[in-house]
């Protein structure tokens, strides 16, 4: 490779680095629809930036154009997702491109939506603007697997939250589980909330930690939409999770009879979703596929061992953090992160791929991928 062509690479992956710092400044606030950035550059300069900051604004390419102050003819224009060719609510961003007479668009990764699916880079592409796919792609497909995956399988998107002793157990044998972890790992958490549309979690869960399940301590805070999966509906309607700081759903048995949920229902906030039972436990795959009809691209479940491991089994987890804090509780009668029947063969247990690893002052994060 010439060394000028390394410079043109180069300069590609900077810009590109560049588009994916703005889309993450949205992160939380644009789903269903992707975080996307964009980076306007003419003659080596950067002219104009802009982001998609929220669901149903302007897309980023249209944020950048419209800030720029100079004539857009014969630019660059970066972007980590190809752009749009449809009429949805907002119009096309390839026409936007075509009509300012941008030289060259420089893409990260194809988008899978139906509705374009190669088709904004093509007729960008037709209109004689040279168009180059793939800088960065990795880090644009990892920065937006909660979207790619749900556009695709129209299901959300699930990742485990676990925060461990270094034996795996989640709360002594008296019940004890606050705090485990130390104030820096549960910070964190709260800033994984704010990047999922739902936090799930069991009836035990809800019970007995009367959690609130809300973002704390961030500014803007965006709370999750709250899941309870809560087979007879024993989770008193007065506790934390039914208050009104965010829309809750509680997903109970089929057979639950009318009168039992009438007090959830009159509460404008909360939605009753109705399920088949698998096993004599709540059918997740159906709770799942409900919740992806109603554009919930992403759930972070912050559940007990029961949940944990029924979501195991059904093979319907995506990724984990795992946190491990330095500490050792021993005990028959402790709990761990995966109770049920546990899987019988080393052959049959999930391994992670993909493996991270951050730390939290004296806390471990593993991050991975099912």
């Amino acid at each position: 490779m010439s060394q000028r062509n390394k410079e043109n690479k180069d300069f590609d992956k900077k810009m590109m680095h560049r588009c994916l710092e703005l889309a993450k400044k949205a992160s939380g606030f644009t789903a269903p629809n992707p975080m996307v950035g964009a980076v306007i550059v003419k003659d080596g300069r950067i002219i104009a930036e802009g982001y998609h900051q929220y669901f149903g604004g302007p897309h980023a390419e249209i944020e950048a154009i419209n800030k720029a102050q100079e004539d857009l003819k014969g630019a660059h224009i970066y972007v980590n997702l190809e752009p749009c060719s449809y009429y949805g609510k907002t119009p096309p961003c390839s026409l936007a491109i075509i009509r300012h007479g941008f030289a060259r668009v420089v893409i990260a990764t194809l988008d899978p939506n139906p509705q374009i699916a190669g088709n904004g880079a093509k007729s960008i592409q037709q209109a004689g603007i040279e168009v180059d796919i793939g800088v960065l792609e990795k880090e644009a497909l990892k920065l937006n697997e909660k979207f790619f995956h749900f556009i695709t399988h129209k299901t959300p998107f699930i990742a485990l939250k676990t925060a461990t002793s270094i034996d795996g157990k989640i709360a002594t044998s008296t019940g004890e589980s606050q705090w485990i972890t130390n104030e820096k790992s549960r910070a964190f958490v709260h800033s994984l909330r704010q990047d999922y549309s739902a936090i799930l979690v069991g009836s035990q869960t809800a019970i007995k930690d009367n959690p609130r399940l809300t973002v704390r301590n961030i500014s803007p805070a965006k709370h999750p939409i709250r899941i309870v999966i809560d087979t007879h509906l024993k989770t008193p309607a007065h506790y934390h999770v039914f208050n009104e700081n965010a829309p809750v759903i509680i997903a109970c048995s089929q057979d639950i009879k009318e009168d039992k949920v009438a007090e959830l229902k009159a509460k404008e906030h909360i939605t009753v979703l109705r399920c088949p039972l698998k096993e004599g436990k709540i059918d997740l795959n159906y709770v799942f596929r409900e919740l992806g009809k109603k554009d919930i691209d992403s759930i972070l479940v912050e559940g007990g061992s029961e949940i944990n491991f029924n979501i195991l089994k059904n093979n319907l987890a995506h990724k984990i953090y795992a946190f491990i804090a330095p500490l050792i509780i021993g005990g028959h009668n402790s709990k761990s992160a995966f109770a049920g029947e546990g899987f019988q063969k080393l052959s049959d247990s999930p391994r992670l791929s993909a493996v991270s690893y951050h730390h939290f002052n004296d806390d471990l994060l593993m991050e991975g991928y099912f």
